[in-house]
């Protein structure tokens, strides 16, 4: 085993929809892993090398680069198979030739995205779908717009910084590492504005509150057109004129309506500070046949003695000789 051996190899370049089981594999599509054939695996258990197993794709003709993990080593000899994404970011067609040679990336600590349509916002929880959809990738490379899949619907996210950053490489390394992420405004994206309210369009909106005023007026409208009432009961009412009659040129008051003031009122109740009135005593008027009426007769009866009459057939005369005794034993 020789240790300063690299691996580097050139494979053409496919994407998993062109394999035998792509139609079963469409989750391949949303993750940053590669498939490699049987020999890659081979060679690289004969060489010392770090892992996860991270390589670096290089596509000469149009000066793009990237990186990757691997995911399975069942692909046919010569040929490698990509996610969609990752054609599509280095620029690679069915069948061109791409370099990929193994490399080691340091752990990431930061990474900044931004969504590129804003039908990200519509997700309730993005920040539980990202770390969902980050456990398919192995890395992530400055510049890169990667691919996610969420509810049968596509969003793509492009890498804007990542920390720390190499000019070498630009890419981090995200297995078994705690990364803080930061979301950038999606493309498209515009903060909405409060309204403010101006003094002229305030003033104009006086004014169409007065026309509207008026024309109410003019059609015999009034708001609040009540009677007032008093605490005591007694209704009042400011005389109006006839409106009915003013417009005919007519300026005499209605025979029916009441007088502006109660004679009966003697106005406002005068009391020295701090002494309260709780109304006057009632004293209810007595009703004339009442007053006619002579008072009848109290305990109107007969009286009745203990002693009886002298010379009574009934007694002898020795009843009473008798209650006597008795009356004068109880004084």
């Amino acid at each position: 085993m020789n240790p300063n051996r690299g691996f580097t190899e050139f494979y053409r370049c496919y994407p998993i929809a062109m394999m035998q089981s792509g139609s079963d594999r469409e989750n391949v599509n949303y993750g940053g892993k590669i498939i490699l054939p049987q020999s890659a695996l081979e060679k690289l258990s004969q060489l010392n090398i770090s892992y996860p197993m991270l390589f670096r794709l290089n596509n000469a003709s149009k000066g793009k680069s990237s990186h990757a993990g691997v995911l399975e080593f069942v692909a046919e000899e010569g040929r490698a198979y990509f996610p969609q994404w990752m054609m599509e970011t280095l620029e690679l067609e069915p069948n061109d030739m791409i370099e990929i040679k193994n490399t080691t990336l340091p752990l990431g600590s930061f990474v900044k995205i931004q969504p590129q349509s804003t039908d990200f916002l519509d997700i309730s929880d993005p920040k539980a779908v990202l770390e969902n959809a980050l456990r398919n990738f192995s890395t992530l490379t400055l510049g890169d717009t990667i691919q996610i899949n969420y509810n049968d619907k596509v969003y793509a996210i492009k890498v804007l910084d990542v920390k720390p950053n190499f000019e070498e490489h630009s890419g981090i390394s995200i297995v078994e590492t705690d990364l803080e992420v930061d979301f950038a405004p999606p493309v498209g994206y515009v903060e909405p504005t409060k309204q403010r309210s101006t003094p002229t369009s305030s003033m104009k909106n006086q004014m169409m509150n007065d026309e509207k005023l008026l024309q109410s007026k003019k059609l015999g409208f009034a708001a609040f057109d009540g009677k007032g009432q008093s605490l005591r009961g007694k209704g009042k009412e400011p005389a109006r004129s006839n409106k009915k009659g003013s417009e005919n040129g007519n300026d005499k008051m209605d025979t029916d309506e009441e007088p502006q003031f109660d004679p009966n009122d003697d106005g406002p109740l005068e009391l020295p500070f701090g002494q309260l009135f709780f109304g006057f005593p009632v004293v209810l008027p007595k009703h004339p046949e009442q007053e006619d009426e002579k008072p009848s007769h109290v305990f109107a009866g007969a009286g009745q003695t203990l002693r009886g009459k002298k010379g009574s057939k009934r007694d002898g005369g020795k009843l009473s000789k008798f209650h006597t005794c008795l009356i004068r034993c109880s004084f």
